[in-house]
């Protein structure tokens, strides 16, 4: 049985449909991820699921009762917040206590909750320290000790490291995957950033439009995004336009680029049927993507030529027009390469994806 699970949510606002027939489940002891553009409906999910928005249609679950329509503070959930929401004129000791002092808990759970909750943060001996006195971390810290004092049985983030330059949300989040972990709660975490999804999350719902497109573990998603939308957010696809021409009885698909007019062979299962000569869509990673200076017989290698190289430290960035389709290949070594050298590029059927359209 999983402890939350949302059932057909739809929001909308006004003519506007921003969550359409969200359905998930999160377990116990989960980190999960909300994945998605802005405007895709994460947030608001994230909302109706603390109850401070109330959904259109569909159920809210969480261990196995219906809280749809239970207030927020009945819920006895954490919350963190994109811009943290801590009160300027509290110190830090009564922002942490805010929620404690909400249910009426007493002085001396108080007193240790707070400390608790500060020391799991790495900010002992900041009780007195006024709120516009701390760094963006240390708020986003404040704020995160204020969620987990409470003890919750389940903590939501809304984007909380957004606004942290890039050195200190790699920090951040580091210690955020440890703290969830080491209490053993459970969470779910919004964001837009996948790189952040990835890095924190067991699995994640990849949001587009309101939808859930898909759903599952990190490396699962990158490497085998469900649809064009998809690989298209997660970034550096090479998307390559083709047509079918082998029987659809055949495990073995035969594409056509149309770009290039390349013919690549592609595992294919019955759940990637496709009409022959119609259009279709294969992906490849650029890391997945070999180049070298001749074919050796290897499958689905094609020639091209060098047109742009761009250097990024540990990696270089290689694009290759073959005949008009172009691919880019992430190379380790890349000093030997050179813009207008032919080359031959390999792209294993095992890492070609077919994309629903």
């Amino acid at each position: 049985m999983p402890l939350l699970s949302l059932q057909n949510l739809s929001r909308n606002f006004g003519a506007t449909r921003a969550v359409a027939d969200v359905s998930l489940d999160v377990e116990q002891g989960e980190f999960f991820g909300l994945l998605g553009p802005s405007g895709c409906g994460k947030t608001t999910t994230l909302r109706m699921i603390a109850g401070l928005e109330k959904p259109d249609t569909g159920a809210i679950l969480f261990q196995d009762k219906d809280i749809t329509n239970l207030p927020p503070e009945r819920r006895g959930f954490g919350m963190v917040f994109q811009n943290y929401a801590l009160f300027p004129h509290l110190n830090v000791f009564e922002n942490v206590a805010f929620g404690l002092r909400a249910r009426h808990a007493a002085k001396a759970e108080i007193n240790e909750r707070v400390q608790s909750a500060l020391e799991l943060v790495q900010l002992p001996g900041y009780e007195k320290r006024a709120i516009d006195e701390l760094s963006g971390g240390q708020q986003q810290r404040v704020a995160i000790a204020r969620a987990i004092a409470i003890e919750p049985a389940l903590l939501l983030f809304d984007e909380p490291l957004s606004n942290l330059d890039v050195s200190l949300r790699e920090e951040t989040r580091r210690e955020l995957r440890e703290l969830v972990t080491r209490l053993g709660l459970t969470a779910v975490y919004v964001t837009h950033d996948q790189e952040e999804a990835f890095a924190l999350c067991d699995r994640i719902s990849v949001m587009v439009g309101g939808k859930l497109m898909q759903t599952g573990k990190p490396r699962e998603l990158y490497e085998q995004p469900a649809d064009i939308e998809i690989a298209r957010f997660l970034g550096r696809n090479n998307l390559i336009r083709a047509m079918r021409l082998s029987s659809s009885n055949t495990s073995d698909g035969e594409f056509k680029t149309l770009e290039g007019g390349h013919t690549l062979h592609v595992p294919v299962s019955r759940d990637h049927l496709t009409p022959l000569n119609k259009p279709v869509v294969l992906a490849i990673r650029p890391e997945h993507v070999q180049l070298r200076p001749n074919n050796e017989g290897e499958e689905n290698s094609i020639r091209g030529t060098i047109r742009e190289i761009v250097f990024a430290g540990a990696t270089s960035a290689v694009r290759v027009d073959a005949n008009g389709l172009v691919i880019e290949a992430l190379v380790l070594q890349g000093e030997n390469l050179k813009i207008g050298d032919k080359c031959a590029v390999i792209l294993r059927p095992d890492r070609l994806t077919l994309l629903r359209q």
